[in-house]
C-alpha cells in the first residue's frame, strides 16, 4: 500500500495524543517515575499476551543476538534516557515547554538515519520537515504561556534535559529500526505470516524489557520503590496508567516501529511528532481553555507540511 508507512505515522501521533492526555492525568496522581516503571510492567503483560495469542509464544523466540542488541538499545535510549530528560525536563519548566524540546527529534533521525543507515532524503522532503516543525513550535510556543509577549528565557539544565529527550527519541527510532533488520533477516523464509507480522510487537517487548530494568535500576538509585507499590492502591491513576500502557508502549510503539519499516526514519518520525498539535482541541476542551489565533496558525502551517509528504 503507498505511504503506508506515512499513515502508520499519523496513526502513532493520534495513539500517542491520547496517551499524553492519559499520561497528565496517571503522572499527577502517581508519580512520573512510578508511572514509566509501571507502564513498562503493563505493556510486557499486554505485548506478551498479544504474541502468545497470535503466534503461540509470549516471547520472540525468533530474534537473534543483533536484534535483542539494536532493540534493547533502542530502548535504553528512547525509553530510559529519553523519557528520563523528558520528565526531568517537565521539573524544570514544565511540559508545554518539554515538548517543544521534542521537535528536535524528528531532524535528529533523519541525520542518525543518514549516519547509521545511509538513508536519504531529497530537498522536499527536508522542505516539509521544516515546515512541519515549524507549525508545530508555534502552536507550542502558543500554549507556553498566556501572557502575549513572548521571553523564553529557560534554565541551562532544563534546556539540556529537553535537548537530551529529544535526542533520545529520534536516535531510539533508528536504532529501532536497525534492530527490526536484524530481527527480520533472523527470521526463517518458511516460518508463519504470524510471527512476521508481529515482528514489530516482538521488538516493542524487547524495548520494554531494557525500558523496564532500566527504570527499576533509576527509582532503586533514588530509593523511590515504595511510590511504586503506593501508586497501585490509587485506583483512578491505575486506570489511567493502563489506558496510558495501551495507546503508549503497546500500541503506539509498536505501530512506530512498524511505521519506520515503511517510510524513512526522518519523515515518519516528523509526522509522529504532530503529537503536540494533536492534542491542542481535546486539551483545551478538558480543561475548559481557549484556543488561541496562534495556536490555530501553527495547525494550518503544520498540516501543510503534512501534505507536502504527500503532494510533491
Amino acid at each position: 500500500m503507498q505511504n503506508l508507512g506515512e499513515i502508520l505515522s499519523l496513526l502513532v501521533a493520534v495513539s500517542w495524543t491520547v496517551t499524553a492526555l492519559c499520561a497528565d492525568i496517571a503522572s499527577h496522581r502517581i508519580g512520573a517515575l512510578p508511572l514509566n516503571l509501571i507502564r513498562m510492567a503493563l505493556s510486557l503483560l499486554l505485548l506478551a499476551g498479544a504474541l502468545w495469542i497470535v503466534t503461540g509464544s509470549p516471547y520472540p523466540t525468533m530474534a537473534d543476538g543483533k536484534a535483542w542488541f539494536w532493540l534493547a538499545l533502542s530502548g535504553v535510549v528512547g525509553y530510559v534516557f529519553g523519557d528520563y530528560c523528558l520528565f526531568n525536563s517537565y521539573v524544570v519548566f514544565g511540559s508545554k515547554y518539554g515538548q517543544l524540546f521534542m521537535t528536535l527529534a524528528p531532524p535528529v533521525a533523519g541525520i542518525t538515519g543518514w549516519l547509521f543507515m545511509g538513508e536519504t532524503m531529497r530537498w522536499h522532503s527536508w522542505l516539509a520537515m521544516l515546515v512541519t516543525l515549524t507549525g508545530i513550535a508555534i502552536s507550542i510556543l502558543a500554549r507556553a504561556g498566556k501572557s502575549r509577549k513572548l521571553e523564553l528565557k529557560l534554565p541551562l539544565k532544563g534546556v539540556l534535559f529537553g535537548i537530551g529527550a529529544g535526542v533520545g527519541q529520534g536516535t531510539g527510532l533508528v536504532l529501532s529500526k536497525i534492530g527490526l533488520g536484524h530481527y527480520a533477516a533472523a527470521i526463517p523464509a518458511d516460518a508463519p505470516q504470524s510471527v512476521v507480522s508481529m515482528m514489530p510487537f516482538a521488538g516493542t517487548f524487547i524495548r520494554a524489557i531494557a525500558g523496564l530494568i532500566g527504570f527499576f535500576l533509576i527509582l532503586s538509585m533514588r530509593r523511590e520503590l515504595p511510590q511504586v507499590a503506593a501508586a497501585t492502591h490509587d485506583r483512578k491513576g491505575m486506570t489511567f496508567a493502563g489506558l496510558t500502557t495501551f495507546f503508549g508502549p503497546f500500541l503506539g510503539v509498536s505501530l512506530s516501529l512498524m511505521a519506520v519499516q515503511y517510510a524513512k526514519a526522518g519523515i515518519a518520525s516528523t509526522l509522529m511528532a504532530l503529537t503536540p498539535v494533536l492534542i491542542i482541541v481535546p486539551y483545551a476542551i478538558i480543561n475548559h481553555e481557549k484556543i488561541s489565533v496562534k495556536e490555530v496558525i501553527g495547525t494550518l502551517v503544520t498540516m501543510t507540511g503534512v501534505a507536502l509528504f504527500f503532494l510533491l
